[in-house]
């Protein structure tokens, strides 16, 4: 298995197209919105060698733009939260660049959106108490 498929991409906040409208001031509905959806077939961010040789594990959040086409305005990419290790947190910085997705969407249509998106760095060999 490559590293780039260890690496589990998950919106976070939002992350299903199953988003229920919620009520308004008004009582009226307010607009449906979808969160962006991750659609690169593989993990675009690269498991660092040393720390997957020494099965370090961590998570990063990251905070991103995401415009109405769907792609990531880069200059707009934070760090919302560390993994606790540089490396890791770098990598998934370096990998934005290569994140596609499908654009959120409110009532249907395309809309630019800023969402926590966390990239779980997770080594095969390690047991994850059930999780997949």
């Amino acid at each position: 298995m490559s590293r780039p498929l260890i690496v589990t991409l998950l919106l976070l906040l939002g992350c299903s197209r199953d988003s229920s409208p919620f009520a308004g001031e008004s009582g009226d509905q307010a607009p449906r919105f979808e969160a962006p959806v991750l659609i690169n077939p593989e993990s675009p961010v690269s498991y660092p060698e040393d720390l997957f040789a020494q099965r370090v594990e961590g998570t990063t959040v990251l905070r991103l733009f995401v415009d109405q086409r769907g792609l990531v305005v880069p200059e707009s990419t934070r760090l919302a939260e560390s993994s606790g290790f540089a490396a890791l947190d770098s990598a998934a910085l370096n990998g934005v660049g290569d994140m596609r997705f499908a654009p959120a969407r409110r009532d249907g249509d395309a809309v630019a959106t800023v969402f926590l998106q966390p990239v779980q760095f997770r080594h095969p060999d390690r047991s994850h108490g059930g999780a997949p």
